[in-house]
């Protein structure tokens, strides 16, 4: 469609906002990405390793969308640098998709989480992914483990245990239910499983002990049984009394999931929340409580999957054209 004046804002450039950006860009509208790290791409860039997702791929979808127009704008983290209030407001965009994902990662407050070794798997496949952390000679290299312990058992536990392996450890998935119970696609275990790393099914954390400069030494663990289905439909892993044991490893990665940060939307009045913290958002048009603010991806559904954050984001843009039409 003939470029039309009318700015829209987009915060986050992960799978959401660009297509989100690409549809709307298509429809004329003069679109504007802002980034909150130094390159565009988002989870596409620093969540997924390159043995899965090719960061060529990701570069050329981005040239892709400069040529239809978009404009991006890094190092610029919404709700600090500016809000969305001042985005609509002062800076004359007419509508902002909030498309910030899910980055906040969880820890599961057992002792020793603080001690050296400790990682969360968004930090660690972050500086791989992003910061070239892999490399000793980077400014800020992971530790080169011998032993790691990756806690979960989603596509991220996956990503983490295969980059801790090709970074030479000996990897193992503790997992708190069984092989069944596993969250991960079953591609992704069956590739883990062909490079060499262990799992340890029925197995839950409970401390992480150091040595005495106060770095990871092992990771204390408990077998678990199987119990009543909880509200997740899946059976409850249930303790099992003096089953205790030490796995030795000198690094633990916590993958036990992520949340949205809400720090692009604190400080946008009227915005309805979700009991989970996630921006409370229409399944169907994406639209939230305030006119001219939409919502998908991982920033209102929790943390998902790449296909269904940019599903939202095309739902979205056709959501939002239609509103601007009616406007």
């Amino acid at each position: 469609a003939e470029k039309n004046g009318i700015k829209i804002a987009v915060v986050g450039s992960g799978p959401a906002g660009l297509s989100f950006a690409g549809d709307m860009a298509k429809r004329g509208y003069d679109v504007t990405v802002f980034e909150a790290l130094h390159e565009i791409g988002g989870v596409l860039k620093y969540g997924i390793p390159e043995f899965r997702l090719p960061k060529s791929i990701v570069a050329s979808q981005v040239e892709k969308l400069k040529e239809l127009g978009v404009k991006f704008d890094t190092d610029m983290v919404i709700g600090k640098v500016l809000t969305i209030t001042e985005l609509m407001k002062e800076h004359g965009y007419e509508a902002v998709f909030i498309a910030s994902g899910a980055g906040l990662p969880q820890f599961m407050h057992i002792p020793g989480e603080g001690h050296v070794g400790v990682y969360s798997a968004n930090e660690y496949l972050t500086r791989i992914n992003l910061m070239k952390a892999y490399d000793e000679k980077s400014s800020t290299p992971v530790l080169k483990s011998k032993s790691a312990a990756i806690v979960g058992g989603g596509n991220v536990a996956m990503d983490a245990a295969r980059c801790a392996k090709r970074l030479g450890a000996d990897v193992h998935i503790v997992y708190r239910r069984g092989e069944a119970e596993l969250p991960a696609r079953l591609e992704e275990i069956h590739h883990a499983k062909e490079e060499g790393i262990h799992f340890n099914f029925l197995t839950s954390p409970v401390e992480i002990r150091a040595d005495e400069k106060g770095r990871v030494s092992s990771l204390v663990c408990q077998k678990m049984e199987l119990g009543e289905p909880d509200a997740s439909g899946r059976r409850r892993p249930v303790p099992i009394k003096g089953s205790e044991f030490e796995l030795p490893v000198d690094m633990v990665i916590m993958a036990i999931g992520t949340r949205p940060n809400p720090m692009s939307y604190d400080d946008t009045p009227n915005l309805d929340r979700t009991k989970k913290g996630t921006v409370a958002a229409s399944d169907d048009t994406c639209a939230t409580s305030v006119p001219g603010v939409y919502a998908g991806g991982d920033a209102a559904t929790g943390a998902a999957t790449v296909i269904l954050a940019m599903g939202a984001g095309k739902k979205a843009a056709a959501a939002m054209a239609d509103y601007m039409l009616k406007k």
